[in-house]
């Protein structure tokens, strides 16, 4: 039978499982598969899991779960193997990368920041900074209809407003990664000017934690979102 597998821990992880809730329309038990290293939390299934909001929980919390007791490597959600074999297979052949892996990320959870800015404003500063933008805008806005207009304003906003999130998302970088112990930069979505996720240690939680206000309050026309503690999802 096909397994759902949520995530690798080490053979001395406590692996506590009761009153954990599996994937699935009538979810199986979850249950291990064991190696002299490694093992795979995992449950048997017999249908295509879609990321339906119950599964999705169920699969979150399990990591949270073992997160809890000690180093996890989570999976993505949706990992199906096809039988056991082939997990075990694979904790054999990747025991190494595994393991090494669980070292790092050892007492740690991944935290999210996400910011973004007020685009009005951001325009409304670079036409104040720049005459040329200031005076392509009030040709516009005055009537006149030469075509060429809203594209030599469009490339120069374009650049500057590029220019001033690259620089704006560089500093945020800086100011944080150094109370983590890895991180990820990943290309913003939705407007947003960055999409940093930082592996922190339970040590440094606090001064993290603190580091993240810190910006919120200091940083003016950004709108921070911030997530965590996570499973290490981005660090395995």
């Amino acid at each position: 039978m096909a397994l759902y597998v949520y995530s690798i821990i080490g053979a001395g992880h406590p692996c506590r499982l009761d009153g954990l809730t599996g994937v699935g329309a009538q979810p199986g038990p979850l249950r291990t598969v064991t190696t002299e290293q490694l093992c795979a939390v995992v449950s048997d299934v017999d249908e295509e899991i879609r990321p339906k909001r119950r599964d999705l929980t169920a699969h979150q919390e399990v990591q949270t779960s073992l997160m809890a007791d000690g180093a996890v490597l989570p999976l993505q959600f949706g990992y199906i193997a096809p039988d056991e074999q082939t997990v075990r297979e694979a904790l054999l052949h990747r025991a190494d990368s595994y393991l090494e892996s669980l070292e790092r990320v050892e007492g740690c959870a991944e935290y999210n920041v996400k910011a973004s800015q007020d685009e009005e404003a951001l325009l409304r500063d670079i036409l104040d900074d720049f005459p040329e933008a200031r005076k392509l805008n009030d040709r516009i806005r005055e009537g006149d209809t030469d075509p060429r207009l809203p594209l030599q304003l469009g490339e120069l906003v374009a650049t500057e407003v590029r220019g001033r999130q690259e620089t704006l998302a560089a500093g945020l970088v800086e100011a944080l990664v150094g109370f983590a112990r890895d991180h990820a930069v990943r290309a913003p979505v939705d407007g947003d000017v960055l999409n940093l996720s930082l592996l922190v240690h339970n040590d440094q939680k606090e001064e993290f934690l603190d580091a993240e206000a810190g910006l919120a309050e200091q940083v003016d026309g950004v709108d921070f979102r911030f997530g965590g503690p996570l499973p290490p999802y981005s660090f395995v």
